[in-house]
Parts: structure tokens; C-alpha cells; sequence
């Protein structure tokens, strides 16, 4: 490898594309058009990285297997950046394979990294920690050491883990400024806002105040009866009740914990539950069916008695009812949770993240469009969506992923 080529390698691994393109702009040899392609994804020029990075993994040929593992596991991060979740994961998880074998101990975490990263992102929060458990940060430089870190500290995140992620952040924070480039540091400094911003709102006997993530730690540990509505659960420490699929049910038992120890009048549960305007019989007999379904439902946690007005809710155990809300309360709301992280995604990415049809997803897509909260760039299968991150509160409780106890 000529000088040109390491200086220009070194340039990128310290985070400054613009010093690696002066030296190799000109060139069209496979190295060069490999480290084009990287210094290009890292300004953001991701189509024309992409158009790099398969130029050189042809031109280094079937001979040549570690470069061409490093090109596609490069290409796998663009993909992953840009959120072409829809990227095979074969091929990256085969790449690897192929660094393991050959000995290029670094690029293969890298791509190990890549596919947690992939996994935590769609909530797959499991199979993410397995495949970080066979990795040993303290064997890497500062910049591997940084992403590890980061990685841990999603994963906790989404647990509601508090500590562990602030521990990790703060790990990640060392590293990043170990490895001295200012990108890193950024993201590490993004994530930090993630724990220091208002995660949630808790409504309680009729008060209302945002929380942090690790005060919704400390809510869900507690002993009081906790009316889920950024996961659609009735619980305490020991019982989970999901009401994911039953959205009457649970409009119901959130009015009812929002009241709580007061009780709710027939026509405000109609309302909040039914939408009805203009009440009668059937609605009335109908609130009465669904009160006994969730009274069932409950049946472990707490009961609902009828009053003179309407019901109230009646705990078993749990001395305090308080109702956990979503920071925003608006339709499409999961959606805008993950375009929020500032990133532009497609359709079918959204889809694959959130479980849903492309279709359901781009109905929503629409309607966010048609209310000036999302925007669109591009055409056809390279269409993406983007909105700015709404200052204020994070979204991580919007995410999918396993809360304790789920």
C-alpha cells in the first residue's frame, strides 16, 4: 500500500474525509475507490459512496476476499445510516464470517456492531445482547470502543435501565475523547440528552409533570398500580396486564386511572372511550358490557365498582394509581418517534421497524405530510421522509422494544 493510500486511511479513521479525498480524489484504483467511498458516505454524499464502494469490491476481485469484506461491511453501514433496513443481512453477517477467518479481528466487530445496531433499532433487544456478549471492548481502539459503548447504552435505554446507560454513556464519553474525532462526540453527547430530557408525562390524582427516563424507572419499580399508555399495559411489580389489542379497554382504564381515587361519569367513559356525542340506551348498554371485560381483565390488579355517576377504579394491593402518558399525545405518534432521530427513512424501512404494513405506514406518512409535520425527498423506491427532532422530550418510550416485566 503506497503513502498516499495509509495517509489517506489514517485521515478518515481520525474523522476527516475532506484531508483523505485530497490526497486520493484523482485516483480510481480499487484502495482509492474505497476510501472515496467512505470519505464521500462520512459527508453525507451516501449515493455517491455507494457507487464507490461497489466500484472498488469489483475491482479488487474474488482475490482479494478481506477488501471486499471491508467494502460491503462498509456499504452495510450506509445502508444501516440511511435506514435501508431492507439491506440484506446475510451478506454483512457473510462479510464478517469472512474477516473472522482471515484475521481482521477489527473489521469484523465492526460489523458485528453494525448488526446490533440493526437489531436494537427494530427492538430485537435479545438477540442484539447475545451478539454483543462475544465482544471484548477493551480490545479495541477508542473509536470501536466508543460504538460498544453506545450500543450498551441503547440497548439499556430501552430497557429503562438508567444506570447502566448513564455508565455506559459516561464509558463512551472517555472513548470518544480518547479517539479525538468531533462526530463521535457528538453522537455520544445526542444520546446523553436522550436521559436528561422529559420522557413521559405522569398524571396523578389529577396533577400532571413530565418525567425522565429514570423517573420512569422508578415508577414502574414502585408499588403503585401504573395505567401504561406508551405500551398499552396495566401493571404493578409482579402482574402485567396487555391491553394492546383491546384500545376500548384501555381508554377505559385510562380514564379511569387519570380519575383515580374519584370516580368517572357514564358519559365522560362514552366519550373518551366511544367517541359518542349523543348518548343513548345502546351506548349506555354498551359501556356496561365493556366495563365487565375489563373487570375481568383487572381482575388480579383491581376492581371497578359502579357509583351513582359512572365507575371508579379500586386497586388490590397498590396504595397509589398513576397513569404513565406518551410525551405527545397525537395520532402517529410511533412513526414520528423514529423520524425524530433526525435521519431520513423510507417507507418500507418504517414498516419493518414498527411491525406494519408499507401500506398502514404510508397512510401515516401522508396524513403527517398533509399536516406540514413530515417531508418527502426523492421518488419512487428512493423516496425518503425526514422531520427535525421536536425539541423538548424523547422519544424512546415510543420505540419498540420490551419494558420490564412485558
Amino acid at each position: 500500500m503506497d503513502s498516499l493510500i495509509t495517509a489517506a486511511a489514517r485521515a478518515l479513521a481520525a474523522g476527516d474525509p475532506l484531508g483523505a479525498l485530497k490526497r486520493i480524489a484523482l485516483r480510481d484504483d480499487a484502495p482509492a475507490l474505497a476510501l472515496r467511498g467512505i470519505a464521500m458516505a462520512q459527508l453525507g454524499d451516501f449515493v455517491r459512496a455507494k457507487v464507490l464502494l461497489r466500484s472498488a469490491a469489483r475491482a479488487f476481485g474474488p482475490k482479494e476476499p478481506v477488501a471486499r469484506a471491508r467494502c460491503i461491511v462498509a456499504e452495510a453501514e450506509i445502508a444501516l445510516v440511511s435506514r435501508d433496513l431492507g439491506w440484506t443481512a446475510k451478506t454483512l453477517s457473510d462479510a464478517r464470517a469472512t474477516l473472522e477467518q482471515c484475521g481482521d479481528r477489527l473489521n469484523a466487530a465492526h460489523a458485528r456492531y453494525l448488526e446490533v445496531r440493526r437489531l436494537v433499532l427494530v427492538g430485537r433487544l435479545d438477540e442484539a445482547e447475545h451478539m454483543l456478549a462475544d465482544l471484548d471492548p477493551t480490545l479495541f481502539p477508542p473509536a470501536s470502543r466508543t460504538a460498544h459503548e453506545l450500543v450498551v447504552a441503547g440497548i439499556a435505554m430501552r430497557r429503562l435501565q438508567t444506570k447502566a446507560a448513564r455508565a455506559a454513556l459516561e464509558r463512551a464519553e472517555r472513548a470518544a475523547h480518547d479517539a479525538c474525532i468531533p462526530a463521535l462526540m457528538a453522537e455520544v453527547e445526542s444520546a446523553f440528552r436522550v436521559l436528561n430530557t422529559p420522557a413521559a408525562r405522569l398524571v396523578a390524582r389529577g396533577e400532571e409533570r413530565p418525567v425522565l427516563l429514570e423517573d420512569v424507572e422508578e415508577v414502574l419499580a414502585s408499588k403503585a398500580l401504573v395505567v401504561d399508555a406508551c405500551r398499552y399495559l396495566v401493571r404493578n411489580t409482579n402482574t402485567v396486564v396487555s391491553l394492546t389489542t383491546r384500545p376500548v379497554l384501555f381508554a377505559l382504564a385510562r380514564s379511569l386511572g387519570e380519575a383515580w381515587p374519584e370516580d368517572v361519569p357514564r358519559d365522560v367513559l362514552l366519550a373518551s372511550a366511544f367517541g359518542a356525542r349523543f348518548v343513548d340506551e345502546s351506548h349506555r348498554a354498551r359501556l356496561r358490557v365493556e366495563i365487565g371485560r375489563l373487570r375481568r381483565k383487572l381482575r388480579t390488579l383491581a376492581d371497578i365498582r359502579a357509583t351513582k355517576r359512572g365507575f371508579a377504579l379500586a386497586p388490590r394491593r397498590a396504595r397509589e394509581v398513576v397513569v404513565l402518558a406518551r410525551p405527545v399525545e397525537e395520532e402517529h405518534a410511533d412513526v414520528l418517534a423514529f423520524l425524530a432521530d433526525g435521519e431520513s427513512w423510507s417507507s418500507s424501512a418504517l414498516a419493518l421497524a414498527l411491525g406494519a404494513s408499507q401500506r398502514t405506514v404510508q397512510r401515516a406518512l401522508d396524513s403527517l405530510a398533509a399536516a406540514g409535520k413530515v417531508q418527502s425527498f426523492g421518488q419512487a423506491r428512493a423516496r425518503r421522509w425526514i422531520t427535525p427532532p421536536v425539541p423538548g422530550f424523547t422519544t424512546i418510550l415510543l420505540l419498540p422494544a420490551a419494558l420490564p416485566s412485558d
